[in-house]
């Protein structure tokens, strides 16, 4: 017997069962464990794909499959279903972003640096809260940041282990360093997911995703929604005219309408010079802003640490003069 006797009726038959029990007595029934990442995706609700595909089995030819049987991986499972004409949703956990994290930290920082036990409600609590969607917009799978999950991290975190995950160290070092800055940056982080912040796209912009969502993704969707307040881009550009000052990248000297002509005039980015993570809830002087173009932007916002205004125009100068 393999895995092409199951049928499609016995995997429906299979779904009829999980649904029955519930997702935790049916995979204890079946003797398998979570899926990772491959899930039948059936009318709207994920099912467990290797479990499924173990019961069909017996379904279909009356020997029910356990995890001993399966030589092949879960993208075997996954063609198998596939073929049988049903959607597989490919949903592996996404990896925690540096507001998570830090989260996370300031709990186990809470604990006196030890970690904590999924049944902790403080674990639920933060389990709870990393479950918005103001962090992850896509679908997610059953497991997402379950108070397992993140009973896991903060084992993590207290762990010093040498292959241990880089960014779980430099927050940990970050709050060991900075504690109440960092503890504050903890609360601001709370205070955006209860409001939602990021439940919908706070700026249209193609290449969000292209920057570097382990700086954190709450904290970073306000800060480029605070750098693009019209209202203070406004007073940013009224305040260079009456200076007498380009409106030009400061880093890279960039002129839209040079370029673009009429199309191109006043188009430029604010920019913080000081990154919100970095100095908190502050009301913002112009001084703290920077004119620079949409490259430049985006270079600032590449990788971790994000660079300044004048680390940005020293790196274009060593470029230029290569």
């Amino acid at each position: 017997m393999t895995l092409a006797d199951v049928t499609r009726d016995g995997v429906l038959a299979a779904v009829q069962e999980f649904d029955r029990l519930g997702r935790t007595a049916f995979l204890k029934s079946t003797g398998f464990g979570r899926s990772r990442a491959y899930y039948l995706d059936h009318q709207g609700n994920l099912y467990d794909s290797k479990p499924i595909v173990g019961y069909a089995h017996g379904v279909s030819t009356g020997t029910a499959w356990g995890p001993s049987h399966f030589s092949g991986g879960d993208e075997t499972v996954a063609r198998l279903l596939q073929g049988l004409g049903f959607t597989v949703a490919f949903l592996p956990n996404p990896d925690w972003t540096r507001d998570e994290i830090v989260l996370a930290c300031d709990l186990v920082q809470s604990n006196g640096w030890r970690q904590l036990d999924a049944n902790d409600e403080r674990v639920r609590a933060l389990s709870d809260l990393l479950q918005s969607r103001a962090i992850h917009r896509g679908r997610r799978n059953p497991d997402f940041r379950n108070p397992a999950g993140v009973a896991l991290k903060t084992y993590n975190i207290v762990a010093d282990r040498s292959n241990g995950n880089q960014l779980d160290k430099l927050v940990r070092q970050e709050f060991q360093a900075h504690p109440a800055e960092m503890r504050s940056l903890a609360n601001r982080i709370r205070r955006l997911l209860h409001e939602g912040l990021g439940a919908e796209p706070a700026i249209d912009d193609p290449d969000l995703d292209e920057l570097s969502m382990r700086e954190g993704g709450v904290t970073l969707r306000e800060h480029l929604r605070r750098e693009r307040s019209p209202k203070l881009r406004r007073r940013k550009l009224a305040e260079a005219k009456r200076r007498g000052i380009a409106i030009a990248c400061e880093v890279c000297g960039f002129d839209f309408q040079r370029v673009y002509g009429d199309r191109g005039r006043d188009y430029i980015e604010c920019h913080h010079r000081t990154p919100l993570h970095v100095s908190g809830e502050t009301d913002t002087r112009l001084s703290d802003l920077a004119l620079i173009c949409s490259n430049c932007h985006r270079m600032a916002h590449r990788g971790s640490p994000w660079l300044t205004v004048e680390q940005l125009k020293a790196l274009v100068a060593a470029s230029a003069s290569a």
